[in-house]
């Protein structure tokens, strides 16, 4: 068969449907669409299970953005509900909010020191700004460091260890950065303008995406099949070290295994999602039928635990961001950049640690530079 006028995307999740349906829709080109995985919707992937609770396979995905060009390009495909994601932590076995804020501060302390410390930080901070909790650790106060190190040991180190594999001074800024001291009384764990749930879930999104004409879909089919063979443009969201076959090395990534568990009850706990920073081995348990709102007198939890990844073993996850790494990448991305017609996107392709919004937005504009 003859593949010179069409395109290859490798990978069926968000990067790759949002490239795909543009060179269909807009270009009127032909796609090959092609994923190892036997569905679409790469780790966004979800499914309504006998109890019709909306299961997300690959663990919770909760959409949000303030980027209106993104928006506007999903509402072509869904309706969202609008629910806000709140994240509860255990902290010393009361159930409190997290990231820290405020509300934390009067629920794990006594109501005087509470308002002591939140005139202190008042003081020093402004309000609604969020604090990086190793920059949160340099103040000289004694009650102000009482409250960094309580953070950082019941919030921060036991959990950044679990999640990453490894010390938190071995992680880098970025992701530090992403469990801050928020200066604020909003619950809400992102404050982003447009959130919420597809209201038939994200597996319906990316079926929209790829129902064309010009784009035919082939699942539980590894690129290895394709390689060698000429296409118009590939378009690759695997992993960019395996598509090179691990010349300069292989990238490190942190996996995710769920344990799946069904209660005869309407409730598990107190919200979707609730952080173990100190107990347990797993880092956190979702309940999913509070996505939706799904009613039914059964309920699905699903058990984090966090892992290397391996090959052949488990899933890429999360890449894992330090400054070796990093230099790993770039060794790759010189490769790539030798190559004509062959795109990398995606949290793989590009070895960045993308959020929905973010891999969405990279796929537009690739196609804008195809397009010019």
């Amino acid at each position: 068969m003859e593949y010179n006028n069409v395109n290859l995307v490798v990978g069926a999740g968000f990067s790759g449907a949002v490239i795909a349906n543009l060179i269909a829709d807009k270009l009127g080109e032909e796609v090959l669409v092609i994923d190892k995985k036997d569905h679409i919707a790469g780790n966004c992937y979800d499914f309504r299970d006998e109890n019709g609770i909306m299961i997300h396979k690959y663990g919770s995905h909760i959409f949000h953005t303030n980027n209106e060009k993104v928006w506007k390009y999903l509402k072509q495909f869904t309706d969202f509900n609008t629910y806000m994601h709140k994240v509860i932590g255990v902290l010393d076995g009361i159930e409190t909010h997290i990231p820290f804020n405020f509300n934390t501060l009067y629920d794990v302390f006594p109501k005087s020191f509470a308002a002591r410390l939140e005139q202190k930080l008042l003081d020093v901070f402004e309000i609604n700004t969020k604090v990086p909790i190793l920059e949160f650790q340099k103040q000289d106060d004694d009650d102000l460091k009482f409250l960094a190190n309580y953070v950082y040991e019941k919030i921060f180190l036991h959990y950044t260890t679990k999640q990453w594999g490894g010390a938190p001074e071995e992680v880098d800024g970025a992701v530090t950065a992403r469990v801050p001291v928020y200066l604020s009384k909003d619950n809400r764990y992102f404050q982003d303008k447009y959130q919420g749930i597809p209201l038939d879930g994200y597996t319906k999104v990316v079926e929209k995406m790829l129902d064309n004409k010009n784009i035919k879909i082939k699942t539980g089919v590894d690129f290895s099949e394709y390689r060698g063979k000429s296409f118009k443009r590939i378009f690759y969201t695997g992993s960019i070290d395996e598509f090179f076959d691990y010349k300069f090395g292989q990238l490190p990534y942190r996996s995710v295994n769920f344990k799946f568990e069904i209660y005869d009850k309407e409730y598990y706990q107190s919200n979707a999602c609730v952080n173990y920073t100190c107990n347990y081995d797993f880092t956190r348990i979702h309940e999913y039928k509070y996505y939706l709102d799904d009613k039914s007198e059964k309920t699905v939890i699903a058990k984090e635990y966090s892992e290397f990844f391996e090959p052949g073993k488990n899933e890429r996850y999360y890449p894992i961001p330090k400054e070796e790494n990093n230099e790993l990448y770039q060794k790759y991305l010189s490769e790539a950049e030798k190559l004509e017609n062959v795109y990398f996107l995606g949290r793989l392709g590009d070895y960045k640690y993308y959020d929905m919004d973010k891999a969405i937005l990279r796929a537009l504009e690739v196609f804008e530079e195809i397009e010019k």
